[in-house]
């Protein structure tokens, strides 16, 4: 089997590579945010070099103050500036890029690769995702094509991208799914189910984005918000959660059996 390699005068400035929707080429004009990880390859221009250097770089200190404001997120992003083209992937996942027009949108931060410095990042209330205020263009992956649907509308958590212009969702739960947390309360263990009981519940104008399949990224800072909510519970509470946690434990080893 003949391979064509890769001709670095013939890239994209801003695309998927031909025939490859999960690598994507951007052409650097100026800083970029990068999550790490993603950079798969990169082809200085000119002779000179691409710098990757992380957010608590001093010479970024001005930048990441004005546009990045996620401290649970800062150690998992760099700052990648010169000149050249820099190629990036995520796991085999589909790759677009969007554009925002004075405008804002909520991604889910495991799926979101890069953002131009002409956009602010803040973190959401909604815990794992990220908002992406004003204008410029990022990227972001996902599992499959992604699905555009206008609310209202009741999606799964993990199918669910982003969205943007319209109200954060709130969490809506079946009547089954209800009377088996209230089944709680008679002695029955607590614990997760098909998964399809617990959906976000979308009003008002906007756009909800959504990926083909529900094949999500483990999101390692859900772990470090825990951590932050466990120390204000009492040893009652705390007995309850090793309940749930030794429950979800079983519930995995019984999976890869």
């Amino acid at each position: 089997m003949s391979v064509e390699p890769l001709d670095p005068s013939t890239l994209p400035d801003h695309g998927n590579l031909p025939g490859n929707a999960h690598a994507y080429c951007v052409r650097l004009s100026g800083p970029l945010f990068v999550q790490t990880g993603r950079m798969i390859a990169h082809y200085p221009a000119g002779g000179g070099a691409i710098r990757f250097e992380p957010l608590t770089a001093t010479s970024l200190g001005a930048l990441v103050a004005e546009r990045f404001s996620s401290p649970l997120y800062s150690r998992d992003w760099v700052v990648a500036d010169g000149q050249g083209h820099v190629l990036l992937g995520d796991r085999g996942y589909d790759i677009n890029s969007y554009d925002l027009d004075d405008g804002n949108l909520t991604v889910r931060a495991a799926n979101l690769l890069a953002f131009d410095a002409g956009l602010e990042l803040k973190e959401s209330i909604v815990p794992g995702f990220l908002t992406l205020i004003g204008t410029g263009r990022f990227l972001a992956g996902s599992s499959g094509p992604v699905v555009f649907v206008e609310p209202p509308v009741r999606v799964d958590p993990e199918a669910l991208v982003g969205w943007a212009d319209c109200p954060a969702p709130a969490l809506h739960f079946d009547a089954g799914w209800m009377g088996h947390f209230l089944g709680a309360a008679r002695g029955a263990l607590f614990g997760t189910r098909s998964g399809e009981e617990r959906q976000y519940d979308f009003t008002g104008a906007g756009t909800v984005l959504l990926q083909s399949s529900e094949r999500l990224r483990e999101d390692p800072h859900a772990l470090r918000r825990l951590e932050g909510e466990v120390r204000q519970l009492g040893p009652g509470a705390l007995q309850q959660l090793q309940a749930v946690v030794q429950q979800q434990l079983a519930e995995h080893q019984q999976q890869q059996r």
